[in-house]
């Protein structure tokens, strides 16, 4: 393979769009969390996340780019709230830098 799968390419823009015009998860992340993600560290996780937990079938179709979405903005819920509790936690893969 030289290139990303399509599906895995749309996955990635359409993650991009909805994190950008603030419509990520609108029920979890209610609020103007764009400004929040100016630390170029915390845009480095929220991508690392998202890659890290999007899943990819043999045909190169992704599974579960909803769920890939969601724990993200369930890192950006608790980044911003601190009394908000990621159920289930993170686990170490989930947030790993490659």
């Amino acid at each position: 393979m030289t290139h990303l799968p399509t599906d895995v390419r749309a996955a990635f823009r359409l993650f991009a769009f909805y994190l950008r015009n603030g419509t990520l998860d609108v029920d979890l992340l209610g609020f103007d969390y764009w400004d929040a993600l100016q630390h170029g560290s915390d845009l480095e996780m929220v991508f690392a996340i998202f890659s890290n937990v999007l899943e990819v079938d043999e045909h190169g179709r992704t599974v579960n780019d909803g769920d890939a979405q969601y724990r993200v903005a369930q890192w950006i819920r608790a980044r911003q709230d601190p009394g908000y509790v990621v159920d289930p936690p993170f686990e170490p893969w989930e947030t790993e830098l490659h």
